[in-house]
């Protein structure tokens, strides 16, 4: 399980150097050629009413496929192995957001903050709230796909 999340941390690293080279000082897809929904009821429940871009709709589909494809690759469709690339998905996605705000040398930890992060809408305890959310799940999702 270790290894598992060792190896999730090391991807999230990678793609959040990848987003600093695509995104540059501008946050959110905010300079990208794509298309964006600024504002629909959908993208408060179900996107912490943030914009949907195309680049978002693509990055976000990639990385669930790729978490997805050992379950296609070795045709082991159990709940244990959906749990495990759930909770993949779920760590990989806060931990490549943290990491680029520390690793971005327009932000670093000292601007992660609501006011120069204002793309995340809901903060709790000095982070997004969807951190407090997906850290804790993808854990227990892990945790329990590698039980019995």
């Amino acid at each position: 399980m270790l290894i598992t999340i060792g190896f999730v941390l090391l991807l999230g690293l990678v793609f959040a150097k990848l987003e600093i080279a695509i995104e540059g000082s501008d946050g959110w897809a905010a300079s990208l050629p794509t298309w964006r929904i600024e504002k629909h009821w959908a993208l408060d429940w179900f996107w912490g009413g943030r914009a949907m871009t195309g680049y978002h709709a693509w990055a976000f589909t990639l990385v669930a496929l790729f978490f997805h494809f050992p379950l296609f690759f070795s045709a082991d469709f159990s709940w244990a192995a959906e749990q495990r690339a759930l909770a993949s998905n779920m760590l990989f996605w806060v931990t490549e957001d943290f990491l680029w705000f520390v690793l971005n040398p327009a932000f670093g930890l000292r601007r992660f903050t609501r006011l120069h992060a204002h793309w995340h809408k809901n903060w709790i305890g000095g982070a997004p709230v969807e951190y407090w959310i997906f850290t804790p799940l993808g854990l227990a999702l892990m945790w329990r796909s590698y039980q019995g």
